[in-house]
Protein backbone atom coordinates (compact mmCIF):
# COMPACT_ATOMS: atom_id res chain seq x y z
CA UNK A 1 0.00 0.00 0.00
CA UNK A 2 1.54 3.69 -0.69
CA UNK A 3 1.96 5.56 2.34
CA UNK A 4 3.11 9.25 2.56
CA UNK A 5 3.37 11.86 5.81
CA UNK A 6 2.35 15.21 5.53
CA UNK A 7 0.87 17.96 7.57
CA UNK A 8 -2.54 20.12 7.50
CA UNK A 9 -2.64 23.69 8.25
CA UNK A 10 -5.46 24.76 10.47
CA UNK A 11 -8.87 25.55 8.24
CA UNK A 12 -8.26 29.30 7.43
CA UNK A 13 -5.28 28.37 5.38
CA UNK A 14 -6.99 25.02 3.64
CA UNK A 15 -10.02 27.54 2.82
CA UNK A 16 -7.68 30.31 1.28
CA UNK A 17 -5.86 27.45 -0.60
CA UNK A 18 -9.15 25.48 -2.00
CA UNK A 19 -9.96 28.81 -3.95
CA UNK A 20 -7.46 28.16 -6.16
CA UNK A 21 -7.26 24.35 -5.92
CA UNK A 22 -10.42 23.69 -6.85
CA UNK A 23 -9.91 24.85 -10.42
CA UNK A 24 -5.92 24.61 -11.00
CA UNK A 25 -5.21 21.44 -8.52
CA UNK A 26 -6.36 17.79 -10.32
CA UNK A 27 -5.28 16.56 -7.25
CA UNK A 28 -7.90 18.81 -5.56
CA UNK A 29 -10.80 16.20 -4.69
CA UNK A 30 -8.17 13.81 -3.53
CA UNK A 31 -6.58 15.39 -0.77
CA UNK A 32 -7.10 18.74 1.21
CA UNK A 33 -4.17 21.43 0.92
CA UNK A 34 -1.15 20.25 2.96
CA UNK A 35 2.26 19.93 3.15
CA UNK A 36 4.31 16.40 2.60
CA UNK A 37 6.76 16.28 5.28
CA UNK A 38 7.89 12.97 3.37
CA UNK A 39 6.87 11.51 -0.41
CA UNK A 40 4.10 8.35 -0.13
CA UNK A 41 6.16 4.76 -0.65
CA UNK A 42 4.84 1.28 -1.08
CA UNK A 43 5.19 -0.62 2.81
CA UNK A 44 4.77 -3.82 3.73
CA UNK A 45 3.18 -4.17 7.03
CA UNK A 46 6.33 -4.68 8.75
CA UNK A 47 7.57 -1.36 7.16
CA UNK A 48 4.62 0.57 8.63
CA UNK A 49 4.75 -1.04 11.96
CA UNK A 50 8.52 0.57 12.35
CA UNK A 51 7.11 3.46 10.23
CA UNK A 52 4.57 3.86 13.19
CA UNK A 53 7.47 3.24 16.03
CA UNK A 54 9.33 5.69 14.36
CA UNK A 55 6.86 8.60 14.47
CA UNK A 56 5.82 8.22 17.52
CA UNK A 57 9.23 8.51 19.15
CA UNK A 58 10.87 11.52 16.62
CA UNK A 59 7.11 13.54 17.69
CA UNK A 60 7.67 13.53 21.03
CA UNK A 61 10.76 15.07 21.35
CA UNK A 62 8.94 17.94 18.72
CA UNK A 63 7.48 20.90 19.90
CA UNK A 64 4.24 22.37 18.40
CA UNK A 65 4.87 25.66 16.36
CA UNK A 66 3.65 28.19 13.64
CA UNK A 67 4.20 29.24 10.61
CA UNK A 68 3.06 32.11 8.02
CA UNK A 69 2.46 32.08 4.45
CA UNK A 70 3.43 35.02 3.18
CA UNK A 71 3.55 34.52 -0.83
CA UNK A 72 2.72 32.30 -3.62
CA UNK A 73 5.85 30.63 -5.72
CA UNK A 74 6.73 28.54 -8.37
CA UNK A 75 8.71 25.69 -9.33
CA UNK A 76 8.94 27.06 -12.81
CA UNK A 77 10.55 25.62 -15.15
CA UNK A 78 10.94 22.46 -13.48
CA UNK A 79 7.61 21.93 -12.89
CA UNK A 80 4.45 23.90 -13.81
CA UNK A 81 3.14 23.91 -10.42
CA UNK A 82 2.05 27.17 -8.46
CA UNK A 83 2.18 26.75 -4.46
CA UNK A 84 1.86 29.08 -0.87
CA UNK A 85 5.75 29.87 -0.09
CA UNK A 86 6.86 29.89 3.82
CA UNK A 87 7.88 33.11 5.46
CA UNK A 88 10.51 30.86 7.58
CA UNK A 89 10.60 27.60 6.01
CA UNK A 90 13.56 26.55 9.37
CA UNK A 91 10.56 25.08 11.51
CA UNK A 92 9.32 22.76 8.71
CA UNK A 93 12.51 21.68 7.96
CA UNK A 94 13.46 20.55 10.79
CA UNK A 95 10.38 18.88 11.62
CA UNK A 96 11.34 17.07 8.25
CA UNK A 97 14.63 16.49 9.02
CA UNK A 98 13.80 14.60 12.26
CA UNK A 99 11.08 12.58 11.07
CA UNK A 100 13.32 11.58 7.52
CA UNK A 101 15.77 9.94 9.50
CA UNK A 102 16.26 5.72 10.81
CA UNK A 103 13.39 3.96 9.40
CA UNK A 104 12.39 6.92 7.55
CA UNK A 105 15.09 8.06 5.79
CA UNK A 106 14.86 8.70 1.99
CA UNK A 107 16.90 8.10 -0.91
CA UNK A 108 18.40 11.49 -2.58
CA UNK A 109 16.35 12.90 -4.46
CA UNK A 110 16.60 15.53 -7.77
CA UNK A 111 15.26 18.92 -5.76
CA UNK A 112 15.84 20.27 -2.63
CA UNK A 113 13.26 20.15 0.04
CA UNK A 114 11.02 22.81 -0.37
CA UNK A 115 7.61 23.08 2.35
CA UNK A 116 5.17 25.05 0.54
CA UNK A 117 1.07 23.88 0.03
CA UNK A 118 0.52 23.27 -3.99
CA UNK A 119 -2.57 25.49 -5.28
CA UNK A 120 -1.63 24.95 -9.26
CA UNK A 121 -0.30 21.68 -10.78
CA UNK A 122 0.63 20.33 -14.07
CA UNK A 123 -0.75 24.03 -15.46
CA UNK A 124 -0.07 25.01 -19.03
CA UNK A 125 2.54 27.55 -19.36
CA UNK A 126 0.30 30.70 -20.21
CA UNK A 127 -1.93 29.80 -17.60
CA UNK A 128 0.08 29.50 -14.96
CA UNK A 129 2.30 32.46 -15.61
CA UNK A 130 -0.90 34.90 -15.87
CA UNK A 131 -1.96 33.48 -12.39
CA UNK A 132 1.46 33.65 -10.79
CA UNK A 133 1.43 36.82 -12.14
CA UNK A 134 -1.89 38.01 -10.39
CA UNK A 135 -0.89 36.05 -7.27
CA UNK A 136 2.43 37.30 -6.52
CA UNK A 137 1.55 41.12 -6.09
CA UNK A 138 -1.12 40.28 -3.81
CA UNK A 139 -0.76 40.62 0.04
CA UNK A 140 -0.54 37.53 2.19
CA UNK A 141 -0.19 36.37 5.90
CA UNK A 142 -1.47 33.36 6.25
CA UNK A 143 -0.55 31.78 9.58
CA UNK A 144 -1.29 28.56 11.26
CA UNK A 145 0.06 26.38 14.20
CA UNK A 146 1.73 22.68 13.15
CA UNK A 147 0.33 20.52 16.12
CA UNK A 148 0.51 17.25 14.42
CA UNK A 149 2.31 14.58 11.81
CA UNK A 150 -0.12 12.24 9.63
CA UNK A 151 0.85 9.26 7.98
CA UNK A 152 -1.50 9.15 5.40
CA UNK A 153 -2.47 5.92 2.93
CA UNK A 154 -3.83 6.23 -0.53
CA UNK A 155 -7.28 4.13 -1.12
CA UNK A 156 -7.92 2.16 -4.54
CA UNK A 157 -9.99 4.92 -5.47
CA UNK A 158 -6.75 7.31 -5.55
CA UNK A 159 -7.73 9.45 -2.24
CA UNK A 160 -5.57 9.68 0.89
CA UNK A 161 -7.14 8.66 4.05
CA UNK A 162 -5.49 9.21 7.42
CA UNK A 163 -4.03 5.87 9.13
CA UNK A 164 -2.48 7.69 12.07
CA UNK A 165 -1.80 11.12 13.53
CA UNK A 166 1.10 11.56 16.08
CA UNK A 167 0.72 14.84 18.14
CA UNK A 168 3.89 17.28 18.32
CA UNK A 169 4.32 16.66 22.30
CA UNK A 170 7.51 17.40 23.19
CA UNK A 171 8.24 15.41 25.76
Amino acid sequence: MLFGICVFPEKNVQDEANKWRIRHDPHYCNIPPHMTIREAEEWDESTLKLAVDHLSKSTASLSPFKVTFNRVSTFFPVTPTLYFALEDPAPVLTLQETICTGQLAQTLHNYVYTPHITIGRNMPPGELHDLYGNLRMKQMKLTTVIDRVHLLYQTEQGGWTAYQSFQLRDS
